[in-house]
C-alpha cells in the first residue's frame, strides 16, 4: 500500500511510540517569536534547563509587535533577545532585520522538503507549502522541541484535494483557500492534514502555494501540503545549490521522493474545479462564511490592510499596486500597507511600488503581524469594517467590535478604490 507524504516524514522521522498510536518525531526546525516563545522560556527557566538541543535548527524573530508598542511587548522582545543570546542562535531577527515569521523563514531557505517543523503558532502550516510536515503547537510542545528537538504526534489521517481548471482574471489563490475552507467548513479537516494537487496547484508559484497552506488550519488542519517539485528547486535554488552539485534535475528527483504515492489512501478525496470561481470575500466572523463579491457591493468599509503572512510577499503588493496606481483611496477610507519582510520592502521599493502606495494615501508600515491579531499597527475601533488580505476572522481578531472581511490583495485594494466591498475584475 502506498504512503503519503506526511506517512512518509512521519517514517524517517519516528523516534519512540511510547503508546500506541503516538510517535515522537525528531523535528527539523523549531521556529519561534516573541508572543508565544517567552512563556516557554520562563517555564524551561524555572525548571533551571535554560538550554537548547541545536542553536543552528533553531530559529526566532520578534514580529509580532515590532517596535514594541509599550512595556510588556518590549519586555516579551526583550526576553526573546536575551535568551537568543545566552544560547548562541545565530538565526534570530531583531528590529531593523526582522519580518513577518512565515514570509521571512522561507525566504531564508530555512524550509526543506521532507522536514518536521513546529512553531508555537497555528498558522505555521504555510511551510507546508514545501512539502515539509509543519504543524503549530502548544507551550509544553514548544519547550520540548527547544530543549530535546522532539515533538509528539498523533498521525494524522490526510484530506486530499484536487484542484482543476484555470483561474480567471481577477481570481487568485486566496479566492481558492476560501473556496476550500467554505466546502470544508471550519472543522472539515480537524485533526486531518490537507495535500493539495492538481493542474491549477502546479501552475502557482510557491507564494501562491504559501497563501493556500497558510489558512489550512482555518478549515481545522493540522497542516497542509504541496508536493515539492520544479517551482520548489527553483525557490530553494540559493540555498541548495551546492548539495546538488549545481544540477536542478538532481535536487528535483531527490525533492520527489517525498511526493504521496499513486495508490496512497487518503481520508477523503475533494475535487474542486475553479473554472468558474469569483473573487470572494469571507462574512461574519467565520472563514468557511464566505460570498461573492459582486454580492457584497454595499458593504462600507473604514480600512483596507494589504500585508500578513498570507498575502504581504512582493506579488502580493504587485497585484495590489498595479489596481491602485492612479487612483486615490476613497473619503473616508484608510489604507495600511505593511511588506512582510525587509527584502519585500526594499524590492518593493526599488520596483516604485511603495510610492504607488502612499501616492494613494496608503500608510506604508514596517514588517510586523500587529495589525492581523489586533496589536498594533492597524487595530480597529469598535463597529469599524476593514477589507483585509489577512487569514482570520474570528470577532475581535483586528480589534474589540471590528469587522474583517477576508479577500485577495486585488480585492482589498479594489475595495479601498471604491470605498466599499468591491469585485477586482472592475479595476483590472
Amino acid at each position: 500500500m502506498g504512503k503519503t507524504i506526511t506517512q512518509k516524514i512521519f517514517d524517517t522521522h519516528v523516534k519512540d511510540e511510547p503508546f500506541p498510536g503516538t510517535k515522537v518525531l525528531s523535528i527539523d526546525v523549531v521556529l519561534c517569536h516573541e508572543i508565544t516563545t517567552p512563556i516557554a522560556i520562563a517555564d524551561l527557566m524555572a525548571r533551571g534547563k535554560d538550554r537548547v538541543f541545536d542553536a543552528s535548527k533553531i530559529k526566532a524573530v520578534i514580529d509580532h509587535v515590532t517596535p514594541p508598542k509599550d512595556s510588556k511587548s518590549a519586555t516579551q522582545a526583550k526576553m526573546l533577545r536575551d535568551w537568543a543570546t545566552r544560547n548562541n542562535i545565530v538565526d534570530f531577527f531583531d528590529i531593523g532585520y526582522n519580518g513577518v515569521c512565515h514570509a521571512l523563514f522561507p525566504e531564508k531557505g530555512f524550509i526543506r522538503p521532507g522536514y518536521t517543523v513546529i512553531m508555537g503558532d497555528s498558522h505555521t502550516c504555510t511551510h507546508g507549502a514545501f512539502g515539509a510536515f509543519a504543524a503549530g503547537v502548544g507551550t509544553t510542545d514548544l519547550e520540548v522541541g527547544i530543549l530535546k528537538g522532539v515533538c509528539a504526534f498523533r498521525p494524522p489521517q490526510t484530506i486530499r484535494i484536487d484542484v482543476a481548471g484555470k483561474l480567471a482574471a481577477g481570481v487568485f489563490a486566496k479566492d481558492v483557500i476560501l473556496e476550500v475552507i467554505r466546502t470544508l467548513t471550519v472543522n472539515g479537516a480537524t485533526d486531518r492534514v490537507i495535500e493539495f494537487h492538481g493542474q491549477v496547484i502546479d501552475a502557482m508559484t510557491m507564494d501562491e502555494r504559501m497563501t493556500l497552506c497558510n489558512m489550512a488550519v482555518e478549515a481545522g488542519a493540522t497542516s497542509g501540503l504541496c508536493m515539492p517539485d520544479a517551482e520548489t528547486v527553483d525557490y530553494l535554488w540559493p540555498f541548495v545549490c551546492g548539495q546538488y552539485k549545481n544540477d536542478r534535475a538532481e535536487a528535483l528527483a531527490d525533492f520527489r521522493k517525498w511526493h504521496s504515492d499513486p495508490d496512497a489512501v487518503y481520508d477523503k478525496r475533494i475535487a474542486i474545479d475553479v473554472t468558474a470561481l469569483e473573487p470572494v470575500a469571507t462574512v461574519g466572523y467565520k472563514p468557511d462564511q464566505v460570498k461573492k463579491l459582486r454580492e457584497l457591493f454595499d458593504v462600507r468599509i473604514d480600512q483596507v490592510y494589504i500585508g500578513s503572512c498570507t498575502n504581504g510577499r512582493l506579488s502580493d503588493l504587485r497585484i495590489a499596486a498595479s489596481i491602485v496606481k492612479g487612483t486615490r483611496l476613497a473619503k473616508g477610507v484608510r489604507g495600511i500597507v505593511s511588506p512582510a519582510t525587509p527584502k519585500i520592502f526594499e524590492e518593493a521599493m526599488l520596483e516604485g511600488i511603495i510610492k504607488t502606495f502612499m501616492d494613494a494615501g496608503y500608510c506604508v508600515t514596517n514588517p510586523t503581524c500587529g495589525a492581523c491579531l489586533g496589536m498594533s499597527n492597524g487595530v480597529l475601533a469598535e463597529g469599524e469594517v476593514c477589507a483585509s488580505t489577512t487569514n482570520r476572522n474570528f470577532f475581535g481578531r483586528m480589534g474589540k467590535g471590528g469587522m474583517v472581511h477576508l479577500m485577495s490583495p486585488a480585492s482589498a485594494a479594489a475595495s479601498g478604490i471604491a470605498g466599499k466591498l468591491a469585485d477586482p475584475r472592475e479595476y483590472l
